[in-house]
């Protein structure tokens, strides 16, 4: 799902990079004021759990890849907010080191995996989980579905925007400058192994890293209802 540089044009990034801004200042500025000193171990080491599920990219037709995330585990242990910031590090620390996700493309990243994704699985988990149990199977459900339907949903805002840019940015003969799929190729080359493959393993890996640390630390949860 990491775009890399040369498949949207500048003026894409720049777009997609804004949109990104306030919610990571909205972020910071949450993080600072409301995240309770327990939670941050939790915090910590899902964020590293995040960056290494994220190494292991399975190459997609279309020019990107599938993986998971982690960004609805950590929003439903310890908020969005902190989610956001969690997955944006690992996206910056991927692009700058690693090479995983252009730095032209950063920003679209971004929106796409660390603002879209959690805030797509937060609501759908709290929507569904209601005021059940940490550890019920109701909300160990609620919180497996949120992660697949949020993965799929930072995966479609991704082919979305590989898609348009054939009908956008073409050079003088009309050929693409940059994405050379349509969004006839791009969303389906996206979305069959988001739905599938990447989307079944950000599910199971949710769901059962929630239950364990619902089950032994239930402390250093965040609850949904507060």
């Amino acid at each position: 799902m990491h775009i890399p540089d040369g498949y949207l044009s500048p003026s894409t990034c720049a777009v997609l990079a804004g949109g990104s801004l306030p919610f990571l200042v909205r972020a910071i500025l949450w993080v600072r004021k409301h995240l309770f000193s327990r939670a941050v171990p939790i915090l910590a080491l899902t964020t590293a759990l995040s960056f290494v599920i994220q190494m292991f990219n399975i190459p997609l037709p279309g020019g990107t890849t599938g993986h998971a995330v982690g960004g609805t585990l950590i929003a439903a242990l310890v908020g969005p907010w902190p989610a956001m910031i969690a997955v944006s590090v690992v996206l910056i620390i991927q692009a700058l080191l690693f090479g995983d996700g252009g730095i032209l493309a950063l920003g679209a990243n971004i929106l796409n995996m660390a603002v879209i994704l959690p805030l797509v699985g937060y609501g759908l988990y709290r929507l569904m989980a209601g005021a059940s149990e940490l550890t019920s199977p109701r909300r160990i459900i609620a919180v497996s579905v949120a992660a697949y339907i949020a993965l799929n949903a930072a995966a479609l805002a991704t082919a979305l925007e590989f898609g348009i840019q054939p009908a956008f940015f073409k050079d003088a003969a009309g050929a693409p400058l940059y994405c050379p799929y349509g969004l006839e190729v791009a969303v389906p080359a996206m979305m069959i192994g988001h739905l599938t493959i990447a989307g079944l393993a950000e599910a199971i890996l949710t769901g059962v890293v929630f239950w364990f640390v619902a089950k032994n630390f239930p402390d250093r949860i965040r609850r949904p209802e507060k």
